[in-house]
């Protein structure tokens, strides 16, 4: 869907992105945020965690995305949630979802493309929590895979493809722990024939790898195979683009009304490395609202 500024207020969606918006501060601080969380069984995520062990130790896939929605109570509103939160990306539909994204998808700027994959997290309290993300060998290897496949996915759109920034640190803070996460910047020039057209950049793009792994078309089976739920618009991606240039971002850190409940979307990458434990703790641990 693409809308002007005039149809993202009639539509009732609000965005809130690090140079442009349409929303107007106009919420106050709420003092305590109580936030519970009902996972799913561990029989339930372990299923599917397997589904995708396995696929990865027949070689049909070296990273795989995996996700579940985890319901949740909370004493905000989404709308509330949307303005008191602090983030790159931002953005309330009606009241039916809100996320609030720290990952950039592309961003173009005078023809020259920029990819920020984030992959690899960890909580800030941990004993010397930076070089022990960047030294895990699975995290390294995760972080290795998606990097490796967003350059090949960006080749396909543009040229002199390089990593200007390979795994920096970008620090989380919510309002339960705060978290450590690892990123990288690759950029490249547009190919002539995809100048101004981001309709078929997107077409080549998409699905975002960081949320996706690869190789990228079998590994959709594997998961459209071990998620037990609908992803819907989570992990999808949400620009703006003002004719020139583009921001966007992935759809991550998800909320969704679902029967009046809320959900909360969240997940990670897998490789043969990983193991069931900290996996399933890393997809609790992304459970949060940054309010601070």
């Amino acid at each position: 869907m693409v809308y002007t500024g005039n149809e993202l207020q009639k539509n009732s969606l609000l965005i809130d992105f690090q140079n442009n918006t349409n929303a107007i501060e106009r919420l106050t601080k709420k003092k305590d945020i109580h936030l519970k969380t009902f996972p799913e069984s561990e029989e339930i995520y372990k299923n599917g965690f397997n589904k995708v062990q396995q696929n990865l130790k027949l070689g049909n896939s070296y990273l795989t995305n995996y996700t579940c929605k985890t319901e949740i109570e909370i004493n905000l509103s989404l709308e509330e949630i949307f303005y008191l939160s602090k983030a790159k990306y931002k953005v309330l539909y009606k009241d039916e979802f809100v996320f609030f994204s720290p990952e950039t998808f592309v961003e173009i700027i005078d023809n020259e493309i920029f990819t920020h994959p984030m992959k690899g997290t960890i909580d800030a309290s941990t004993e010397n929590a930076i070089e022990v993300l960047k030294n895990d060998i699975k995290e390294k290897a995760e972080h290795y895979t998606v990097v490796d496949l967003l350059r090949n996915d960006l080749s396909m759109v543009a040229d002199e493809v390089k990593v200007n920034e390979f795994q920096r640190i970008d620090f989380i803070q919510t309002n339960n722990k705060n978290l450590y996460a690892m990123s990288s910047e690759i950029s490249g020039k547009l190919k002539p024939e995809f100048q101004n057209k981001i309709g078929s950049i997107m077409k080549k793009l998409l699905p975002a790898g960081s949320i996706l792994g690869a190789p990228k078309p079998k590994t959709l089976d594997i998961i459209l195979d071990a998620e037990n739920y609908d992803r819907g618009f989570y992990t999808g991606v949400c620009g703006w683009f003002d004719g020139k240039n583009l921001d966007s971002c992935v759809m991550i850190r998800f909320i969704e009304k679902e029967n009046r409940k809320l959900y909360f979307k969240s997940g990670g990458g897998i490789t043969h490395l990983s193991n069931f434990t900290d996996e399933h703790q890393e997809m609790k641990n992304k459970i949060y609202v940054p309010i601070h």
